[in-house]
């Protein structure tokens, strides 16, 4: 057996530019998918609009970075939905999720999983780390964030496996 079919088995994908793109083509319709949702389809519906972008710029804000628009768009649409959060699933969460269950469940369940834990993380870690409520304090915002992120993570791994496949 080749090393990298050893590798490959092991769930780690090469760190090469074929991944890269494929990190950045997948979180680029999942991240599209999470904003369409947060931002034209729960208004529409009558819910919370979500403006990620305004978290991200809280967080740079308590470390005094630069927090003004653009670099709020930049870090949500770049920094976390083409480059952090691709990485967490395809090197963190995809590894972890192989060894312990040997894919018995397909993608969709451990994509909605991983969707629930960037949630978590989010809406639950970054919030207290920018100062801002818990959870954001459970409003109506909150329940719409957790359908996006799991949102992101059913279309990036939905878009993972059209490319590979």
């Amino acid at each position: 057996m080749k090393k990298s079919t050893v590798r490959q088995d092991r769930g780690f994908p090469f760190a090469n530019f074929s991944t890269l793109g494929l990190m950045f083509i997948a979180g680029f319709f999942a991240t599209v998918a999470f904003d369409l949702w947060g931002q034209t389809i729960s208004p529409a519906l009558g819910f919370s609009t979500l403006s990620p972008h305004g978290l991200a710029k809280s967080l740079l804000g308590t470390f005094g970075l630069p927090s003004g628009n653009f670099a709020g768009y930049f870090v949500h649409f770049y920094v976390v939905g083409l480059i952090g959060y691709p990485i967490g699933w395809l090197f963190i969460f995809k590894p972890i999720w192989t060894k312990l269950t040997a894919d018995r469940f397909g993608w969709f369940v451990p994509s909605a999983i991983y969707g629930f834990g960037l949630w978590i993380f989010a809406i639950g870690g970054i919030t207290l780390i920018a100062g801002l409520p818990f959870f954001l304090g459970f409003t109506g915002i909150t329940w719409v964030a957790l359908v996006g992120h799991v949102l992101y993570g059913i279309v990036l791994v939905a878009v993972i496996n059209l490319i590979k496949n």
